[in-house]
């Protein structure tokens, strides 16, 4: 099960714990004021499973679009469909607040994750050139992926 939260100090500190185990040697990661400035509905909102200890996604919306701009899943728990949980999630409460698309951006040689946004219908719309810097000093392209949500908001 998944569940939206409010980023407090103590929710935060858990977010930073999930994101440093999903993303070990990560350059540039959140951080506990990240977290928590990042806010909530109706502008904003984290999801995470349940003992916030697990997976993520933060989601942030403008007029009719939405964008991920973080989705992970520590690494022990992989492979069991939460991170595809963690997107339906976002996917509907996107389309809740509005949101006729939803955009993310992946590493282009994260084939894991692109697999599970192949499978969740969303396209290559762009491509960033050496977007993303690797521990080691090499860069990466991002690719820019959409999705038209097919659901509407409710009353």
């Amino acid at each position: 099960m998944v569940r939206i939260v409010l980023p407090t100090q103590e929710i935060a500190e858990k977010l930073c714990g999930i994101e440093r185990k999903a993303f070990a040697g990560r350059e540039y990661p959140w951080t506990i004021a990240d977290y928590v400035d990042f806010g909530g509905p109706p502008n904003r909102a984290l999801i995470t499973d349940d003992e916030i200890s697990h997976g993520l996604v933060a989601v942030q919306f403008a007029a009719d679009e939405a964008e991920i701009i973080n989705l992970c899943v520590v690494p022990e728990m992989r492979r069991n469909g939460l991170a595809r949980e963690l997107l339906m999630a976002a996917e509907i409460c996107a389309a809740e607040l509005g949101a006729a698309t939803l955009f993310l951006e992946v590493a282009a040689d994260n084939m894991a994750a692109r697999a599970l946004y192949e499978a969740a219908d969303y396209t290559e719309v762009g491509r960033r050139k050496d977007y993303y810097l690797r521990p080691d000093g090499n860069r990466m392209d991002a690719l820019v992926l959409r999705k038209k949500l097919p659901w509407e908001k409710r009353a």
